[in-house]
């Protein structure tokens, strides 16, 4: 099983380039914030009309269908058994019914629709239970697609370069933002460098064909000890060897020895990015607003 290709969760796509790759940074970090932000304290059917956005901005995008297919099938299977799970849990509203006589003054109310309870067959199913069951599938489907598309459609170096712009009014407190900006950097380029020791454990272990039944419980964790063992000492190896590559190039001091990876411009569509979130946000508080 190839982990680079089957699940590229937080990779970058370089090619085919996208017009979400050419708008600038700042621009897709304030639309991450948005779709991250919005479905707070929304009505399920505004948290349901972010996902459909997020789904229907992946196939107008252009990306390749190998690259997102597997990963959202993943993550919409995971939402739905969420969903399922909350719906058929309790509600949190363990209210018992008591009977109460009326008035003889008083007219009886008007039958209505309205059924809380919306399924009563061995297992109980009310309105609040599926609505609790939308809120969190949505949410957590909205939190990891939304930032995997981000880091998906923006190289590592022109997230660090528009967070560093963003983030240069706090140099007047002193603080170490190209420090940080390169430690994020370097971050998002080791992911790749994990995933690729995660495969080539797994095709070790695989290539030597363990019969796991005959170990038992005890030496099957004994393996595992010395894989995870041999996985921390790999990437400690690794980070190691960047060090040294650094070092030995002179960088020694991010303040002294910059570099200019991206260059950041606004363009004609960036601007209509920012300028599509004036409606957007006014129809989150309009239309997304809590019953």
């Amino acid at each position: 099983m190839d982990l680079l290709r089957s699940l590229p969760i937080g990779l970058y796509l370089e090619k085919p380039i996208t017009w979400l790759h050419q708008l600038d940074p700042r621009v897709k970090l304030a639309w991450l914030m948005t779709f991250l932000a919005s479905p707070i304290l929304a009505n399920p059917f505004w948290q349901l009309g972010i996902v459909g956005i997020l789904i229907l901005l992946t196939i107008t995008v252009g990306i390749p269908l190998r690259v997102w297919r597997q990963q959202m099938g993943w993550l919409i299977i995971l939402s739905i058994l969420i969903l399922i799970i909350t719906a058929i849990a309790p509600d949190g509203l363990a209210v018992n019914a008591q009977p109460r006589l009326l008035d003889s003054d008083l007219s009886l109310p008007q039958p209505t629709s309205y059924n809380y309870i919306l399924f009563d067959k061995g297992r109980l199913i009310t309105r609040r239970s599926v609505e609790l069951g939308i809120r969190i599938s949505t949410l957590i489907f909205i939190l990891i697609y939304s930032t995997n598309l981000y880091l998906l459609t923006t190289a590592p170096e022109e997230i660090t370069a528009g967070l560093e712009d963003l983030l240069e009014p706090l140099r007047r407190f002193k603080l170490p933002i190209t420090e940080i900006m390169l430690t994020l950097t370097l971050s998002l380029r080791f992911i790749p460098l994990v995933l690729e020791e995660l495969q080539n454990l797994a095709r070790s272990i695989r290539t030597r064909a363990i019969n796991w039944k005959k170990l038992g419980i005890k030496r099957s964790l004994q393996v595992w000890l010395v894989v995870v063992e041999k996985l921390l000492e790999n990437l400690l190896l690794r980070a190691e060897e960047i060090a040294v590559a650094m070092e030995i190039r002179g960088f020694t001091n991010p303040n002294e020895y910059r570099s200019q990876w991206h260059q950041l411009r606004l363009i004609q569509w960036d601007w209509v990015a920012l300028a599509i979130l004036i409606p957007f946000w006014w129809a989150r508080f309009v239309l997304g607003k809590m019953f």
